[in-house]
């Protein structure tokens, strides 16, 4: 007489997707936060704002913010509700839809890049110069607010914006 079990292949199917299943799902919620984290950038590059990100397998990087908005780290930063770049270990290169504010204009952000660790600095190119920054400046996920947007950016896609949440 033979005492072996009689389970199928579909409910051994069911019971190993079931204890997979949720480890899956962890890992496709991760924050933009986290993400960046895991890609040894700090995790307040982004606002808090943030309502859905698209990482592909080539390390593209598409960020959608509830709206266009600004937040303060050294200087305000310009957000559009579409931010994209390329997104390996401690760099966002390419970067469209991100500015900083440098002696009263506007130069769009192109390369976000922690070169070395160690040092605690962070390296922010805007095209004309870099900028050397503390890493400690975007530990937090900054607080990115609408009001005043028209005003502050005059010339770029934001004029216009009203939103005064």
């Amino acid at each position: 007489m033979c005492l072996t079990p009689k389970f199928s292949v579909p409910i051994l199917s069911f019971l190993l997707l079931f204890l997979v299943l949720p480890l899956i799902v962890t890992g496709e919620s991760s924050s933009i936060h986290e993400v960046l984290h895991d890609h040894g950038l700090p995790a307040g590059l982004f606002p808090q704002s943030v309502k859905s990100f698209n990482l592909d397998q080539t390390g593209r990087l598409e960020v959608n913010l509830d709206r266009p908005c600004l937040a303060q780290y050294e200087t305000t930063v310009f957000f559009d509700s579409v931010v994209r770049a390329n997104l390996s270990y401690g760099q966002l290169k390419v970067l469209e839809g991100m500015s900083r504010e440098e002696l009263f204009l506007w130069l769009p952000v192109k390369d976000i890049i922690v070169t070395d660790p160690c040092s605690g600095l962070i390296l922010i190119d805007i095209g004309l110069a870099y900028k050397h920054l503390s890493v400690s400046r975007f530990e937090d996920p900054p607080i990115c607010r609408s009001q005043g947007l028209s005003l502050q950016i005059g010339g770029r896609k934001g004029i216009g914006f009203q939103d005064q949440r």
